[in-house]
């Protein structure tokens, strides 16, 4: 594409050339003849072929840039993962720290039990009867 734009530029400025020329009578005109089939074809394939390999290199760099981020975006992920596993994991130590450390109630705990009475709370004068 880009050769196309250099040769019509250049085609441009060679006309504004020849335009600025002054003629003469006597020179005599020259007829540059038409391009043929095979020229204009082979001017096509040329231009496909160009079409094709910008194309593919687009391709290429696109493709290699969405690699780049793609990897950068999975570091990324495996970091905050860590980093989120190990807050974790200082929040259980912490909290089995603190479970640790809590009041404990007594190792002894006396309950009176009375039997046949239901659970109802029989007092000792009650008993004797």
């Amino acid at each position: 594409m880009k050769k196309i734009i250099a040769t019509l530029i250049a085609g441009l400025f060679a006309s504004a050339a020849f335009a600025q020329t002054t003629t003469t009578a006597t020179t005599a005109t020259t007829v540059t003849p038409a391009p043929t089939k095979a020229e204009v074809k082979a001017d096509a394939k040329a231009d496909t072929k160009e079409a094709k390999a910008a194309v593919k290199a687009d391709t290429k760099e696109a493709k290699a840039t969405l690699k780049a981020d793609t990897k950068q975006a999975k570091e990324t992920i495996k970091s905050d993962s860590k980093e989120a596993k190990a807050a974790v994991k200082a929040d259980a130590k912490e909290a089995k720290t603190a479970a640790k450390s809590s009041v404990k109630p007594p190792a002894e705990v006396t309950t009176t039990t009375h039997t046949g009475t239901h659970g109802a709370d029989v007092s000792a004068t009650a008993k004797t009867k």
